[in-house]
This record gives C-alpha cells, structure tokens and sequence, in this order.
C-alpha cells in the first residue's frame, strides 16, 4: 500500500524541483511498481532519509560556532510533510523549516538566522507560505541565505525571501520553473494483463489518472496550474530581489540552474562566499548594533542615575 500512496502522492503534485532529480524519483518509482527494486520497507540503513534532521541541524549550528547565530538546515527534497517521500530523497519539511525559524525568532539570544541551503527543490506545497513567513521574519532579525552549494527551484524561492542571498564558489541556483509528471501505464498494464476499471462520482474526479492516455482537456487543466504557481514562483523571486518580473521570466536562467558567476551577472544573488565567510559577515553586521545597545543601556543607567542623584 505505501508503494501505490506514494506514486498517487508524486503523480498529482505540481513540482518546482530540478527536472534531473525529479525523473531519478520518477524511474524509483517505476521500479517499485514494478517489483525491480525492494519496497520501502526494506531499505538499508544508509538510504538518506535515516540521516535526522535534528542531526544535520546540530552539525550546521556547529560550524556556525553557536551563539548569535541560528542555523537553519534546508536539505534535501523539501516538501509540506514529512512524509514517504522524505524517506526516499531525505529531504526537509516546510513545517520544519517553520518550526525553527520561529524558535529562533523567539529566542533572545539569537541576533541572526542563516538558512543553510542544500536543495534542488520539491513540492510547492507550502513553499509560498513559508517564503512569506521568512519575509515577515526578517523584519524582526535579519535573515540570510546561502546556496551551499544548491539552491533549486522551491529553495531558491525560499532562498529569495530572506535579506541577503549567497551562493558557494562551486555552487549552483535557479531552475525557476513549475512542472508535473503524468505516467501512461495502460499499455504495460495490459501486456501484464491488468485492466483497471475506474468506478467514479464527479466529472473530473478521475482525469488525469495513470491508466489511460492523458487526454487534451486534463492536459490543459494541468496546464493550468503549472502556469498558476509559475506565476506566484515569478512574482515572489522579482519581490525578492528587487527586480522586474520580466527580468525573472526572460532572463535567470529560464528554468536552468546558474553557477556562481553567472548568478551574480543576473542579480540572482547577493554575492560568493562560503559557508564561513556568510558566517563571519554576519557577525561584523551584528557588531555594530551590539555597541549601539550597550551605549543606549549605559545612556539609560547614567540618566537614572543621574536622576536618584538630585533627589
């Protein structure tokens, strides 16, 4: 049953994830369905989904040395739930992503937020939501991102909402882009003898299914709401990064990734650096406004003093 929730799951999603790592997810799952490769169940130990992401988390807040700034993990598949999926790709939940930036926006200590990102993308499920959340955020603390080393598609929307963006020297951004599959199977079906028969309520209920030809009406439909998250996809980059929606549809690319030079030429990113020198760049920007705190407090003590003084 997992096998048949998981190809129902990948087949009516929309996706704004790398088209290579999309058809890898597409030939597993031809695989399974197909008894070619053992079912979920019996994965090894070493499939990515077994890394934690409370582990990653750690490791990335280690480099950062703790302290001031909270380090986000954005790894992998990102999709709204962790779910099968993630087991597959051992990607990250938007609710995850969600979870820690609010802690860190409550936790005092924190100056600063680094989302650290790893991804080609994933479902856009969820992702707008979260790029606003990440655009109200940097209204109360800053917010920088780093392509470390790819920022693809749903990440890079995400990517774009925060203050600041960089990309790794040997790093890779863009595919702003929206796609979804869809699978005929009904010929291998019916040369393995398998005839489904569809039993239905509602007109549209079931277009789009696997077990027939896609059929021009429900290709116009999906047509449909590619170009209606391609949109919002569009929009949020050009608000982002302060450019034209023009400059984001004609140009960055036009669904490819771009590497760092390249990124840079098209206004994509902010500029190179490594994870370290972000790291370090976010803390002299904290410096200042660390000073200015301490003035203001050691103002504020003198004042009162001052004031119980003359009584």
């Amino acid at each position: 049953m997992k096998r048949e929730l998981l190809i129902t799951e990948f087949l009516s999603t929309p996706w704004a994830i790398e088209r290579q790592r999309l058809r890898v997810a597409a030939t597993v799952l031809a695989q399974w369905h197909t008894g070619q490769r053992q079912a979920m169940d019996d994965e090894t130990t070493d499939s990515p989904g077994r890394y934690s992401y409370e582990a990653r988390r750690q490791q990335a807040n280690a480099r950062a040395g703790g302290g001031a700034i909270a380090v986000i993990p954005v790894y992998g598949t990102i999709m709204q739930r962790a779910n099968m999926m993630n087991d597959v790709c051992g990607g990250t939940s938007t609710q995850q992503i969600s979870g820690l930036l609010r802690e860190a926006l409550a936790d005092d200590t924190v100056g600063a937020i680094l989302l650290d990102i790893d991804s080609p993308g994933g479902s856009v499920y969820g992702v707008a939501e979260l790029a606003d959340e990440i655009t109200a955020a940097k209204a109360k603390k800053p917010v920088v991102g780093i392509a470390n080393a790819l920022a693809a598609s749903a990440a890079y929307w995400l990517g774009c909402a925060a203050s600041e963006l960089y990309v790794t020297p040997s790093g890779e951004v863009g595919s702003i882009g929206v796609w979804q599959a869809h699978e005929d199977w009904s010929k291998a079906m019916e040369e393995a003898g398998v005839k489904t028969t569809l039993i239905s309520a509602g007109k549209f209920k079931t277009e789009g299914n696997p077990y027939q030809p896609l059929d021009p009406e429900a290709q116009d439909f999906m047509q449909s709401r590619v170009n209606d998250y391609y949109t919002a996809f569009t929009k949020a980059v050009a608000k982002g990064r302060g450019v034209p929606i023009d400059s984001v549809r004609n140009g960055m690319g036009q669904g490819r990734v771009l590497g760092a030079d390249a990124a840079v030429a098209e206004k994509m990113v902010d500029g190179v650096a490594t994870f370290d020198q972000v790291i370090k760049k976010m803390r002299a920007d904290m410096k200042p406004a660390g000073r200015s705190a301490r003035v203001a407090q050691a103002q504020r003590e003198a004042a009162i003093h001052e004031a119980e003084s003359g009584l």
